[in-house]
């Protein structure tokens, strides 16, 4: 997340309990309400102290995910493998910044300023508190609601029990009916206006709607569609405004990417929000995530997520004759266009080299490498200047066309304008509605059994288009979380898939570049004692095995198989309890009404 503190009017706010000396005090400023509180420049100043919106680490949050596997310390894995309590997932229950948006809320409309300018300010402060909530919520469901700074006697609110997730969810969209009605359209560059707050009420209303309809534990199915059509009625005003558009200048094979890699996107109609990064203006923070991103870290896309992708024509690639055992070159042979503009493909080259980049295995990595949000240049201001996309119109056309599936109001009309808006721009044929429902994809269906209805198969191709077009930016596992689909999770996921001991091919030219050898083999330590292509150029030389064992690169079978980056294991997802997290166990000893729910202990 992208946060900017003004130093003039910090608030005191790094607390984690509902404790007395938490919510127990007035912020303290360097200033008093009743002096600061005065002019437009100071809702301005505190306000933009409050300012936080995604930014270049949304390309490093899929790791909860199925879109890549990870070795990373991800909470969600280590429930799965865990023994997970109260005791042990502690994180999240921080309430600081709740503090400081309420502590606004309260002194705003001391200013002497026009209302329309406290309307303003004061819809800033409630888009920040809705969102503050909206993730509250997905993380603990029921939490308590707080509406003012609570203050040092107030013993009530200070140990409430948790507010019923219906009332809080409530509370989040009045504040976001609010914030839409309110904020200016005429911001400052890179801050939210009023098309952000409406984007946010309508993503908030999607996932609350289906994640009322999907979980029957909550015993709130009933309310569902009212969620949904508020996701169809913001969804639907913003694009009637004609403000904004799918950016395409006719170059399939490269307008998706350009949104990833731009110096500026001030100026780009699919940019609801811009985060800006600018390495040229001193304090400026770096959008730089170049060593993490491609292959270096702890993370690597899936294969799971490779095959996702369609083939060029629009069929499925899952049913391509023998799909499962296609290496990585054959994999990106006539794919959507999204998919060489996310991954690298079989000949890509980094600005650094004079050949073809060769997939690095590792016994960290799937073999795959991601491209969205890496940037390929070796000038570190370029690479640390890059612009991201916080608010996309394409995914306001994904909420569109899904909450309208969802209620059973979805034409084919409607498609032509949302989901097939996006295969125009990556030159893919359009999503007929008749032919998807006439036969609903398998693997798709096998994924989200929970899916029927008239409009099954429709559903599940905006699902993969959504799981398509904002991969790798942090959506995918909250969009598993309110579809119900944590099972998914607990499949491992794998990288490139290897047939057996011997030389690959990885640069798409029928020339060996790597070896793969037995665990046991010795490799030479000269290069003139190794095998040589055909070019002259040495082959890089692998040991495959089993994880765990002295090798350099792991497959499932040991020596065959896909790339594996942590142990074949049995993974558990319990429903309903792991789609919530527990109230840390500190919390409910010191506020003894806030219970825990769904089996948490």
């Amino acid at each position: 997340m992208r946060n900017i503190t003004i130093a003039a009017i910090l608030i005191a706010g790094t607390f984690a309990s509902c404790k007395k000396e938490f919510l127990d005090r007035y912020p303290q400023t360097t200033i008093s309400p009743e002096v600061f509180f005065k002019t437009e420049t100071d809702l301005s100043l505190y306000v933009n102290g409050l300012m936080s919106q995604a930014g270049a680490d949304n390309y490093l949050s899929d790791q909860s995910s199925d879109n890549v596997a990870t070795t990373g310390n991800v909470e969600i894995k280590n429930m799965m493998t865990g023994e997970p309590s109260s005791q042990t997932l502690t994180d999240g229950w921080s309430w600081g910044r709740l503090r400081n948006i309420n502590y606004f809320l309260e002194n705003y409309d001391r200013a002497n300023v026009a209302q329309d300018v406290k309307d303003h300010y004061a819809g800033l402060a409630r888009y920040y508190r809705a969102n503050f909530y909206l993730g509250m919520v997905q993380r603990y469901s029921d939490v308590p609601w707080y509406g003012t700074t609570l203050n040092p006697d107030d013993s009530a609110s200070l140990y409430m029990a948790a507010t019923p997730r219906a009332q809080v969810m409530d509370s989040v969209m009045a504040d976001l009916l609010y914030a839409s009605s309110m904020v200016r359209e005429d911001v400052p560059s890179g801050t939210p206006d009023k098309w952000a707050a409406m984007a946010i009420y309508a993503r908030a209303a999607l996932y609350e709607g289906t994640y009322r309809k999907y979980h029957p534990e909550l015993n709130l199915q009933s309310s569902a569609d009212k969620f949904l059509d508020t996701a169809i009625a913001v969804s639907g005003r913003i694009i009637a405004s004609g403000n904004f558009e799918i950016h395409s200048t006719g170059k399939p094979n490269a307008d998706y990417a350009s949104l990833f890699n731009s110096g500026s996107l001030s100026g780009n109609r699919e940019v609801i929000l811009n985060t800006p990064y600018d390495l040229s203006v001193s304090g400026a923070q770096s959008s730089n995530r170049n060593g993490t991103l491609f292959g270096d870290y702890e993370q690597s896309p899936s294969r799971d997520l490779v095959q996702t992708y369609l083939m060029k024509d629009g069929s499925r690639f899952t049913e391509q004759p023998g799909y499962q055992e296609f290496m990585f070159v054959k994999e990106f042979e006539n794919r959507d266009p999204r998919m060489a503009q996310t991954l690298a493909y079989p000949g890509f080259k980094r600005a650094q080299d004079a050949a073809p980049y060769v997939q690095r295995l590792n016994k960290n990595f799937t073999g795959y490498h991601q491209l969205k949000g890496f940037i390929n240049s070796t000038d570190n201001i370029v690479i640390g200047s890059t612009d991201f996309p916080a608010i996309r119109y394409a995914e306001v056309l994904l909420i569109a066309a899904e909450a309208a599936a969802e209620r059973g109001t979805l034409t084919q009309a409607d498609l032509e304008n949302t989901v097939n808006q996006l295969r125009n721009r990556a030159g893919m044929p359009g999503l007929d509605m008749g032919m998807a429902n006439a036969n609903p994809d398998a693997v798709l269906a096998a994924k989200y059994p929970n899916v029927s209805g008239a409009n099954k198969g429709v559903l599940l191709e905006i699902r993969r288009e959504r799981r398509v077009e904002l991969a790798l930016e942090g959506y995918r596992y909250d969009d598993l979380m309110r579809w119900e689909g944590g099972q998914i999770l607990t499949v491992i996921p794998v990288g490139m898939y290897f047939p057996g001991l011997g030389q690959y091919d990885l640069t798409g030219d029928a020339i060996a570049d790597i070896i793969l050898v037995d665990k046991d083999a010795t490799i030479p330590t000269r290069d003139e004692d190794k095998i040589k292509n055909s070019l002259g150029v040495t082959l890089v030389y692998y040991k495959a095995g089993s994880f765990g064992e002295n090798v350099t690169v792991y497959l499932e079978n040991g020596n065959d198989g896909g790339v594996t980056v942590t142990e074949i294991r049995p993974r558990e997802f319990i429903d309903p309890k792991y789609y919530y997290r527990p109230i840390p166990y500190l919390q409910t000893q010191l506020n003894k009404n806030l219970k825990q729910i769904f089996g948490w202990e």
